[in-house]
């Protein structure tokens, strides 16, 4: 649930905000002009404010401006009339997070709203650097967790490099938390007033990825009818996060590279160079070095981009941590899931330490929230952790034949052979993928008795992106369950 602020002069637009938003659990406030709605940023503090450009008395470019000064890291979601989008695409260039054209659709608006409130949990949640949970008393909100040499490495890294303005490559395995590595080294920057915008080279299609970096001129394609500004520009003065870099196709890794050279971009489809002044923190599990090497990464963007370079280790060589981030993320969890922590017993904590984790810290993660749900109150005994392992427990591997090792439960390796039974050459990757898809997004539903936040967080998706698969797999909650 966020506090979300709506500022238009329109009565009716204002009341369908409050329906829309208090059905998806959050806390609306509502203001009918841009001074009204400094007052509130001022006394009330919102998460996220969603405001008309064009209003009677104070504008929404000047209102936008002031609650900047009250709170910079305020995201501010600018809606505007199509005659009016060029005021929109100026406050953007000051630092909204985004502009939307009414009249707009219902899906629109809420897939907007969740980005901006995840932009908002990732500016502001601060990382802690403790390197430890100790005694289940898990710190609030995200942390980096462990006492061994390798981290204590981690955190001196993070200290040195913070306070500069150099560029950082940030490498790793997948699942050892390298956005927490970037989140930490921007919240102790001098930018850390400034935005922090994340952009996922993998999850954006190629053939927006472009458009979605560096923006867009009027006409610059089909459906272009407006000028928008990109990612980079909307991170003027702050930082932007560019994860999964390593898969950034080749022809945009070449306008990456002027950035980083002449600190200017230009526009899809425009001719006019922009100046930008962001720090760049990149991320990757690639190997760069082969990826050049094949041609399929530049070596002078390489070069450019591992000024400093930060190596987070795989958890298998980090054993000790494995107990004390275990013991963070069962208080984590029950203290989301409102549950009592029922601790870990010795054996427990033996078994978690007895694995190789090739899914590192977020397997780990994955195991405890696990354990957690179907656990009836008593510690999490070593019996417990073994059934949320299932088949990935050390020196388990079941399977046999000709065929792979390490299959799944006999039971889930039934119904694989029985779905596969009924194609030939067909789509059956694709459409029993969606078939196991479906029955996790129903089950995460059932248990959070269909609270829609509380699924996503364990499913580990974007609350958008859950929405989004509920529609695609035309799963429904009942209206009257509450997502607070």
């Amino acid at each position: 649930m966020a506090k979300i602020l709506i500022v238009d002069d329109d009565a009716q637009l204002r009341l369908s905000f409050e329906r829309l938003l208090a059905a998806e659990g959050h806390e609306v406030l509502a203001a009918s002009s841009g001074e009204a709605g400094i007052e509130a940023v001022k006394a009330e503090h919102p998460e996220l404010v969603v405001m008309d450009v064009r209003m009677p008395g104070m504008n929404g470019l000047t209102a936008f401006q002031k609650m900047r000064g009250i709170d910079a890291r305020l995201p501010v979601i600018v809606m505007t009339a199509y005659g009016t989008t060029e005021t929109a695409i100026e406050a953007i260039k000051m630092g909204a997070f985004d502009y939307i054209l009414k009249p707009f659709e219902i899906p629109a608006i809420l897939a907007l709203i969740g980005q901006a409130l995840e932009s908002a949990r990732l500016m502001r949640g601060k990382v802690a650097m403790n390197g430890a949970a100790g005694n289940g008393a898990a710190p609030e909100g995200d942390a980096l967790i462990g006492k061994s040499p390798a981290m204590h490495e981690v955190y001196k890294a993070i200290g040195r490099v913070a306070a500069t303005d150099a560029t950082v490559l940030v490498r790793g395995e997948s699942g050892t938390g390298k956005e927490l590595v970037a989140r930490a080294v921007y919240q102790h920057s001098q930018r850390a007033d400034r935005p922090f915008v994340v952009i996922n080279c993998v999850a954006i299609p190629e053939t927006l990825l472009e458009s979605e970096l560096f923006g867009y001129e009027k006409g610059a394609f089909t459906g272009a009818a407006t000028r928008r500004v990109g990612k980079i520009e909307q991170a003027n003065h702050g930082t932007i996060f560019l994860d999964e870099i390593g898969d950034m196709p080749v022809n945009i890794q070449a306008k990456l590279l002027r950035l980083l050279q002449e600190r200017t971009i230009e526009r899809l489809g425009g001719r006019q160079s922009v100046g930008v002044d962001v720090r760049i923190i990149a991320a990757t599990n690639r190997d760069l070095e082969a990826a050049v090497a094949e041609g399929r990464f530049r070596e002078d963007l390489y070069y450019r981009l591992k000024v400093v370079t930060l190596s987070l280790p795989p958890l298998r060589e980090r054993l000790e941590d494995v107990g004390p981030l275990a013991e963070y993320f069962l208080a984590r969890f029950a203290r989301e899931m409102r549950m009592d922590n029922p601790g870990l017993t010795p054996d427990a904590a033996s078994l978690l330490t007895a694995q190789t984790w090739p899914g590192n810290v977020r397997e780990l993660a994955n195991t405890v929230q696990k354990t957690l749900i179907f656990n009836r109150g008593a510690p999490i005994s070593r019996s417990d952790v073994s059934a949320a392992l299932g088949a990935t427990v050390a020196g388990h591997e079941p399977g046999g034949g000709s065929g792979a090792t390490g299959a799944a439960d006999p039971a889930l390796r039934e119904w694989v052979r029985a779905g596969l039974a009924g194609y030939d050459g067909h789509a059956a990757f694709e459409d029993l993928m969606d078939a196991v898809a479906r029955e996790l997004v129903r089950e995460a539903l059932d248990i959070c008795e269909g609270n829609r936040t509380r699924a996503a967080r364990l499913l580990g998706l974007t609350r958008p992106t859950l929405l989004a698969k509920m529609d695609k797999y035309g799963l429904k909650v009942k209206a009257t369950v509450s997502d607070r």
